[in-house]
C-alpha cells in the first residue's frame, strides 16, 4: 500500500466513525455477563477484622521466645538452649537457631496479618468516602438526580 492509500483509507475510517461512549448495562456475550469478581464493604470489613483478630492471637500464643520468661527476659525455651549448651549439647545450639527462625517467621505473619487488616480497613473508608463523592456529584442543586443526558456530556 503506497502512502497516499493510507491516507485515504485514515480518512475514510474517520469519516465513517463517529466516537461517543453509551453504557447502559455490561453486555451478555463473550468478555461481559458475570462478574468474576465482586467485592462489597461488608466482606472487606470482615476480612479485616479476622486479620487483626488472627494478629492478636498470634502475638499471645506464637510467642515462643517469650513465653515462661525468667526475670532476664529469656524465655523458657531458650533459657533450655542456653542449660543444653551449657551441658555440652549441641542441641542447645540447633534449639537456639529455632526460636530465631520461629521468631522472625511469626513476625513476618503478624507484619501480613497488620498489613491486611489496615489496608482492608483503609480501603473500606476511601470507598465509602469515593462513593459519597460521586453520589453528591451526581445531583443538582436541588438534590434530584442528574439527567443522563447531562452525563453523557459530562463524557463527551
Amino acid at each position: 500500500m503506497v502512502w497516499d492509500e493510507w491516507e485515504k483509507a485514515k480518512v475514510d475510517v474517520a469519516g465513517e466513525r463517529q466516537v461517543s461512549m453509551r453504557l447502559n448495562q455490561l453486555t451478555s456475550g463473550p468478555g461481559g455477563g458475570q462478574a468474576d469478581l465482586v467485592v462489597h464493604q461488608d466482606d472487606l470489613g470482615e476480612v479485616g477484622h479476622e486479620a487483626f483478630l488472627l494478629h492478636g492471637q498470634l502475638q499471645k500464643q506464637a510467642d515462643i521466645a517469650g513465653a515462661g520468661a525468667d526475670g532476664s527476659g529469656s524465655g523458657s525455651t531458650m533459657q533450655a538452649a542456653a542449660s543444653l549448651k551449657t551441658a555440652g549439647f549441641s542441641l542447645g545450639g540447633e534449639l537456639e537457631t529455632t526460636v530465631s527462625v520461629w521468631t522472625s517467621q511469626v513476625k513476618t505473619v503478624l507484619q501480613a496479618c497488620a498489613h491486611i487488616s489496615n489496608h482492608l480497613d483503609y480501603s473500606k473508608k476511601a470507598h465509602a468516602a469515593d462513593d459519597e463523592a460521586i453520589a453528591a456529584s451526581l445531583r443538582n442543586r436541588d438534590g434530584s438526580a442528574v439527567s443522563v443526558s447531562r452525563i453523557d456530556e459530562y463524557l463527551k
